[in-house]
């Protein structure tokens, strides 16, 4: 039995990294290994996740193995892949660039500096394997000096069975299907998903083709609390908004479920994006999608969704009349989104990759 030690430093259900975290978590436990989570912080309800402090104690044999997320500047992280004597793996979410932040939260903007700066400090350290969540990750590793032949792509880990397996929150149901189009967005309002940009966008289709239409933004950070929420709601209110668009904040795993079947379009113009959960969201529950081509977005969403080049938001605003007027290219390319979510994405196929993966280490 190898021991697998799982290293993060914070750990929570509902964002990307936490479901990526205990995705890895069940496949190796199944999978008959002796597996512990550790971090600095949580928010699970469950017991079993162990402080760092013990992570030297857990892992005694060169065989065991340390799996190390990187998603943001954390010291800890870089010391113990450096001093542990143990088969090291990194799996890389990718680090926002901190020049999206530098204007709204020195804090965030610090710790991307930081995150940044580790990953030279990961492939100096030649580690067993390098796991990154998209080809666009994968490559910048490569770039800065990490081994390619130890390089390899293994898409998240998700909770779209979790979702498929609950019951739908029926008050949201009721309350958004009353004949309004609404456009969905998925994620943290934070400067980089460019959520301004998304109000812009909205107002466009709103203004120039269907007054009966809202905005859905879900996702933390839109309560108009930081710098930049506020950026977004200031936006909304010049462009005469507030009635047609809706920030939930947080949801429950019901609630989403039911912000995904009452929308008629997903858009994201996000501008960095190591991979994008919410696009595969949107996929398997066949809700047609558009987005702007940055970073790895055009590699997740592939050809089951319209992907702009330029950042136009009258391009857009164009491809969402299209998903709301017209049923057949709507339902059209819902079904190719859930085909290619079945082909590459479920947690079945994502398992049996991470698990080639794994079995590349010597």
């Amino acid at each position: 039995m190898t021991r697998v030690a799982i290293l993060t430093p914070s750990l929570t259900t509902g964002d990307a990294v936490g479901n990526d975290v205990l995705g890895m978590f069940d496949v190796l436990t199944r999978n008959g290994n002796d597996v512990r989570l550790f971090c600095e912080s949580h928010s699970l309800p469950q017991s079993g996740v162990f402080d760092i402090g013990g992570i030297g104690k857990f892992l005694k044999n060169p065989n065991d193995i340390l799996i190390y997320h990187h998603s943001r500047g954390w010291s800890p992280g870089l010391k113990l892949i450096r001093e542990l004597r143990c088969r090291r793996v990194i799996r890389y979410h990718n680090v926002t660039p901190p020049q999206f932040f530098a204007s709204f939260s020195r804090s965030d903007q610090e710790l991307c500096e930081t995150g940044r700066k580790e990953l030279v400090g990961f492939a100096d350290a030649r580690c067993d394997l390098y796991v990154s969540a998209s080809s666009f990750s994968m490559q910048e590793l490569i770039a800065i000096g990490a081994d390619a032949s130890r390089s390899f792509v293994v898409p998240p880990f998700h909770h779209i069975d979790r979702l498929s397996g609950i019951k739908v929150d029926q008050e949201i149901l009721q309350k958004y299907r009353d004949g309004t189009a609404n456009i969905l967005s998925v994620g943290r309002v934070v400067p980089h998903k460019n959520v301004h940009k998304l109000i812009e966008v909205f107002a466009h289709y709103h203004y120039n083709y269907n007054s009966k239409s809202r905005a859905i933004i879900v996702g933390k950070g839109g309560e108009g609390l930081s710098s930049y929420s506020r950026l977004v709601h200031r936006a909304v209110d010049k462009l005469g908004l507030r009635h047609s668009v809706v920030f939930t904040g947080g949801v429950s795993d019901q609630q989403l479920k039911a912000y995904y079947q009452v929308a008629d379009a997903f858009v994201t113009v996000s501008e960095h994006e190591g991979f994008c959960v919410p696009l595969v969201e949107a996929m398997s529950m066949k809700v047609p999608i558009t987005a702007y081509a940055s970073t790895a977005i055009p590699e997740t969403l592939g050809a089951a969704g319209i992907v702009w080049p330029d950042r136009d938001p009258l391009l857009v605003a164009g491809s969402i009349d299209l998903f709301v007027r017209n049923s057949s290219v709507r339902n059209s390319l819902g079904l190719r989104g859930r085909r290619r979510y079945e082909e590459m994405f479920t947690n079945e196929k994502i398992e049996g990759t991470f698990l080639r993966a794994i079995s590349r280490l010597q």
